[in-house]
C-alpha cells in the first residue's frame, strides 16, 4: 500500500517573498486558484477586504455549480462576444504583459478544463467530451489570428494559453474512445495533437493508442504510419 506524502509545511514569509518576484500574470492566475480552494468562510474573510461583497452575493436561483456543458457554453458566448477582449497601447516596455482581460480569460479557461478532468471519472463521457472540444475550438479561434477573443500585446497564440496537455490529453482520450467512431477518434487525435501539442506528439500518441478499443487504436496507426 503506498503511503500518502504529507503536505510541505509551507513558510509564510517565505512564500510571500517568493510571491513578490511572480509577474502580475502569475499573481493573477494564483489569487484565482486561491477563490476556488478556500472554504465559504476564509473567502468571505479575503473578499470584504477588497470588493463590494453587494455585487459579489450568491443569487438564490441560481446553481451554486452550474452544469458543466452550459458553463462551457456561457465561456464561449462570452469569448467569442469580446467580453475579455482588453487591449492597451504597445510600447517597448509592456510588450510582454497581458491586459487583465486576457489574465481573466486564461484563468477561466484553464478551470473549466481542470473541471473536464475532473469529471471524466463520473461524468457522462459524452458531455464531457461536448466541453473539451468546444475549448479546444476556441484555443484553435485564437491561432486562426481573430482578434477578438484576447489581447496578446506581442505576436500571440494558443501556446501562451499555458494548457497542461500532459493532464489534459490523457482524460479527453478517455472520452473520446467512449463516444468516437474509429475513424473520428483518429481523425480527432491527429488534428489536435497537430494544432497544439507537436513537441510531445509522439508520447502523446502512444497513450492514445493504449487508450483506444483495438477499432480505433487500428485506424489510430494506421494515420501515424501514413
Amino acid at each position: 500500500m503506498m503511503l500518502q506524502r504529507k503536505p510541505i509545511q509551507i513558510d509564510r514569509a517565505k512564500l510571500r517573498a517568493e510571491v513578490r518576484k511572480l509577474g502580475n500574470e502569475q499573481v493573477f492566475f494564483m489569487l484565482d486558484d486561491a477563490i476556488e480552494l478556500l472554504p465559504p468562510a476564509k473567502l468571505y474573510q479575503l473578499a470584504r477586504k477588497f470588493v463590494d461583497l453587494k455585487r459579489v452575493g450568491l443569487d438564490v436561483d441560481r446553481e451554486t455549480k452550474p452544469d458543466l456543458v452550459a458553463e462551457v457554453k456561457r465561456f464561449q458566448q462570452a469569448s467569442l462576444a469580446g467580453e475579455y477582449y482588453e487591449s492597451f497601447n504597445v510600447n517597448s516596455q509592456n510588450y510582454t504583459q497581458q491586459s487583465t482581460g486576457t489574465s481573466a480569460w486564461i484563468a477561466q479557461y484553464r478551470r473549466l478544463l481542470d473541471r473536464c478532468v475532473m469529471s471524466v471519472k463520473e461524468g457522462s463521457p459524452a458531455e464531457v467530451r461536448n466541453a473539451m472540444d468546444i475549448l479546444f475550438a476556441l484555443l484553435s479561434h485564437i491561432d486562426e489570428c481573430h482578434d477578438d477573443v484576447i489581447f496578446f500585446a506581442d505576436e500571440g497564440g494558443s501556446w501562451q494559453v499555458g494548457v497542461d496537455w500532459a493532464k489534459v490529453l490523457p482524460a479527453w482520450f478517455k472520452v473520446l474512445s467512449a463516444t468516437a467512431t474509429p475513424e473520428e477518434y483518429a481523425g480527432r487525435i491527429t488534428t489536435v495533437l497537430s494544432s497544439h501539442c507537436r513537441h510531445d506528439r509522439d508520447k502523446m500518441q502512444a497513450i492514445a493508442l493504449r487508450t483506444a478499443t483495438a477499432p480505433q487504436r487500428k485506424a489510430l496507426a494506421a494515420v501515424k504510419g501514413g
